[in-house]
């Protein structure tokens, strides 16, 4: 048993450490009951449940969740306008997100699919240094979809 003031008594009988803690006008908390003997330790409950509420909602505040962010290109895409989806792309990797490029072919564009592969592989190349490949490019109706994500 561990007393307010923070002594180990050692192994005190139950009764015993259920007055010492009335005494002391506190709550006896059983710590550990998987030890032998159990640990317990005389101190607020209440205070103790604020603050183990209050560290559990500080470290729900500095974890990052991780988004997936999309990007939408078309299989005869310019080289500027590729360019700018890249930037974009970078800027999303360095913030610790996921992107889902997704490539939609429109009429005809869907007889030559190897375009939108190449174009996909160049993405992939470009790309390798910071990010991998999460799920390969995969046909899914009209449009074809990759998913990359941060090296971190």
């Amino acid at each position: 048993m561990i007393d307010h003031e923070g002594a180990n008594r050692g192994v005190v009988p139950t009764e015993e450490a259920m007055d010492i803690a009335l005494d002391a006008g506190l709550d006896l908390v059983e710590i550990q009951p998987n030890a032998n003997p159990p640990v317990c330790k005389i101190l607020d409950y209440g205070r103790y449940k604020y603050q183990a509420q209050k560290k559990a909602a500080e470290a729900r505040k500095k974890q990052k969740t991780v988004e997936i962010k999309e990007i939408k290109m078309r299989p005869n895409i310019d080289t500027h306008d590729y360019d700018v989806k890249m930037k974009s792309m970078q800027r999303f990797f360095s913030d610790g997100d996921k992107v889902k490029v997704t490539l939609r072919f429109r009429g005809r564009e869907m007889a030559h699919q190897d375009l939108g592969m190449n174009l996909l592989n160049k993405v992939r190349e470009e790309t390798s240094e910071i990010a991998k490949v999460e799920s390969s490019p995969k046909l899914e109706g009209r449009q074809m979809v990759m998913v990359l994500a941060p090296l971190k």
